[in-house]
């Protein structure tokens, strides 16, 4: 009877442990990427009252004789199954898909979270709002590349708070110049009216300089014979315009005096176009802009369309539509707004309408992730049983995949707390019952002699 007691003892023990554990399981219904934890028993040592016996030559051997002595904790085991993966509209949030954690370093400890509700401290590093853990990633540099031996870090944003100027380097051109731009007049002379176009382009300060263009048509002096050539000059209000034909070793010529040349064939396609000093057939036309606020010289490379082709100037008899069509300079530009994409890339969007990578997430995986170790705050630390931290970036070294402005959910399962908390209390009524028809047992022995 007194091992009865015993064992209804380790059964109360016991059950009041799968208790608390489905209770905590309960309170973190809503806790972000909570996982929840079950308990699994094992019986405890058995008494060997007799042992077991081979059977002899003419009978039966005959099995042990073993007596219980209650029940213990087996394990009590975290269960990594996926949340649900709710949107929140917060840039920030992030959640995991897979087996992955973030990683996150503070007070000199390296920690492994679920939870993606990070944000942005004062001095602009990404960071978990319970402890102030700091992120762990790599950060691209301030032309957003990330370099092949960057080293996990914090991710810190007030390395690209700001996107640097970047000197114009091409300058496409389109449109129709106008087969019949000549204007006969009355007089012997035949002049031809100019066609102008302009656009913005930046040096390398950022500083924005207006390039105008002008095109005019030359008279054959035969008002029948097909004009097929223009002149082209270009000017800036705000420095000097050259055509040069390299960039190592530049033989430069102003281009303020109809130096340009494009020709058409009757066909209307373009067959060459020169800066004065080197033609597109035999390499990339470019022009010198010298700042004459001081500023430093840049080169432009002009992109008139394909030679023989329509599919930059053409010649046509309709009205000039010519125009530039596109710059890829910009002033600098400060941080406006942030996204997150599925490997876990943040990309900044700038004032100057820039958008670079800024940052990437890193992620870590364990080999036995229920070997980890609770440390608060929704945190987890390795254990001996854990493997070490495999770091790496969603999409690539690690299977797993980001989702931004979202979170994942705890993994309770209410109906299956709720069944549980009914077993735990029926093996808890049980096991009282156990040692209440005990003590009935013993005193009823005790009460055999009075």
């Amino acid at each position: 009877m007194m091992r009865a007691l015993f064992a209804g003892v380790s059964g109360l023990r016991n059950h009041q442990v799968r208790m608390d554990v489905i209770g905590n399981n309960i309170a973190n219904v809503n806790t972000v990427a909570f996982k929840s934890s079950r308990v699994t028993f094992a019986e405890s040592f058995n008494q060997l009252l007799q042992g077991a016996t081979r059977p002899p030559a003419n009978s039966g051997g005959r099995n042990p004789t073993q007596i219980g002595n209650g029940m213990n904790i087996a394990s009590i085991d975290t269960k990594f199954t996926q949340g649900t993966i709710q949107g929140t509209g917060v840039k920030t949030d992030v959640a995991i898909s897979g087996d992955a954690f973030f990683v996150v370093k503070g007070n000199g400890k390296t920690l492994y979270t679920r939870a993606g509700n990070f944000q942005f401290d004062a001095n602009g590093r990404l960071v978990s709002p319970s402890n102030g853990f700091i992120t762990q990633g790599i950060n691209a540099d301030p032309l957003g590349n990330f370099s092949s031996s960057s080293a996990v870090t914090d991710i810190d944003l007030t390395l690209n708070l700001k996107s640097p100027a970047r000197a114009t380097q091409n300058l496409s051109l389109a449109g129709n110049l106008n087969l019949n731009q000549r204007i006969l007049q009355t007089t012997p002379a035949t002049i031809s009216e100019p066609h102008q176009m302009s656009i913005t382009v930046y040096d390398t300060a950022g500083q924005a300089h207006n390039l105008v263009m002008t095109f005019k048509q030359v008279f054959t002096g035969t008002p029948a014979a097909p004009d097929n050539t223009w002149t082209f000059s270009i000017t800036s209000a705000t420095g000097t315009v050259e055509g040069i034909d390299n960039a190592a070793t530049p033989a430069t010529g102003a281009l303020d005096a109809d130096q340009g040349l494009v020709t058409f064939n009757a066909q209307g396609q373009m067959v060459d176009f020169s800066n004065g000093v080197v033609s597109l057939s035999s390499e990339p036309v470019r022009i010198r802009v010298t700042p004459t606020s001081g500023g430093t010289p840049f080169d432009v490379v002009l992109d008139p369309g394909s030679i023989n082709d329509i599919n930059g100037l053409s010649q046509f008899a309709n009205p000039s539509n010519a125009v530039f069509t596109a710059q890829d300079g910009y002033t600098s530009g400060d941080l406006q707004d942030i996204s997150i994409d599925s490997t876990g890339v943040i990309t900044g969007f700038y004032t100057n309408g820039v958008s670079r990578p800024v940052a990437q997430l890193s992620l870590a995986s364990f080999n036995n992730p229920t070997a980890l170790l609770r440390r608060g705050d929704n945190m987890y630390e390795p254990s001996a049983n854990s493997g070490v931290p495999v770091l790496g970036f969603a999409g690539t070294s690690i299977t797993s995949t980001i989702t931004a402005s979202a979170l994942e959910s705890s993994n309770v399962d209410l109906s299956e707390q709720f069944t549980e908390m009914i077993t735990a209390q029926r093996g808890f009524q049980a096991s009282a019952r156990v040692i209440t028809t005990s003590d009935e047992m013993l005193t009823e022995l005790v009460n055999l002699k009075r």
